[in-house]
């Protein structure tokens, strides 16, 4: 894993930010979509694809590639605009999100963009894909350095499935997978705390045989650690829960549920008006990129 500098650390928040931007754009011009999720994993994305995975764009299906599986599908807006700045396509066809014949839909289609690697809908699937990934894996090349990584919601560990997928995992072994959970603390229906209580979460992947890391997700530093940490971990499979703030980056929209499924336009109008959302989110985040620029 290689050691970020100050400057590394300033050039990714950069990209995260930039990555917001196009987040809140291609949702206002779309009309509908996720907003809280999105933004918040903006710097776990940025970090992924710009500095840990390996993958090339100008070779999507490069054989040597790691993975990313996107388990909670309906986020995919910060996947698109992650692969759109990191040069798997441009940047103005973000703004066909969801518009008829567009390849970018609602949730990700594997066979539409260049370097998507799985669909998803269902939620609770995403794991079983990235361990059936693992596996094959391991069993086609023992020696592989390839990662298998596998991004979850919280709201989404309600599902079944999920659990069986980490059953299999800890027997297993599976070194090669690592586990990203967003820990945002919100779904659909309203906080996690109140839906459906997950805590003691670490405990209970632990009790499936998974090592796990507690980091904060937007200290990107701290984040590219745990990752380094989890590569090097070879008898189990690795989890990290990444505890994010919904909405990261807009203030005004921060850890409010209720733009778990709206956009820009659509959401609630306690602080924001709605025809004045879109604006004050961008500005807000051309603001922030300021002082990260400045070094603030």
């Amino acid at each position: 894993m290689h050691y970020l500098t100050s400057d590394d650390i300033r050039s990714l928040e950069l990209t995260a930010n930039a990555i917001r931007q196009s987040i809140i754009e291609m949702l206002s011009a779309a009309g509908s979509g996720h907003t809280a999720g999105p933004l918040d994993m903006a710097d776990i994305f940025a970090l992924l694809y710009f500095e840990v995975m390996k993958h090339d764009p100008k070779n999507p299906n490069w054989e040597e590639r790691d993975r990313l599986v996107l388990s909670n599908g309906h986020i995919c807006p910060v996947l698109y605009a992650t692969l759109a700045h990191a040069g798997y396509f441009e940047i103005e066809e973000l703004l066909t999100l969801r518009k008829f014949g567009t390849r970018l839909q609602g949730h990700p289609h594997r066979t539409a963009l260049p370097g998507l690697e799985t669909t998803s809908g269902p939620l609770g699937s995403g794991l079983s894909q990235a361990v059936g990934m693992a596996l094959a894996e391991r069993i086609d090349n023992p020696y592989s350095s390839k990662y298998i990584y596998c991004l979850t919601g919280d709201g989404e560990l309600n599902e079944g499935q999920i659990w069986e997928a980490a059953l299999l995992a800890g027997k297993e072994k599976l070194h090669n997978l690592i586990v990203i959970v967003d820990r945002n603390g919100i779904q659909i229906d309203g906080y996690t705390k109140d839906v459906m209580p997950l805590e003691p979460l670490a405990e209970k992947f632990e009790s499936f045989n998974f090592d796990v890391q507690e980091v904060d997700g937007h200290n990107i530093r701290a984040m590219n650690d745990a990752i380094g940490k989890a590569q090097a971990v070879y008898s189990q499979p690795s989890l990290i829960i990444a505890h994010t703030i919904a909405s990261k980056g807009v203030d005004v929209f921060e850890r409010d549920f209720r733009w778990h499924g709206n956009p820009p336009g659509k959401g609630p109008e306690d602080r924001v008006p709605k025809t004045d959302q879109a604006k004050v989110a961008l500005e807000k985040l051309r603001t922030l990129a300021g002082l990260i620029e400045k070094g603030s």
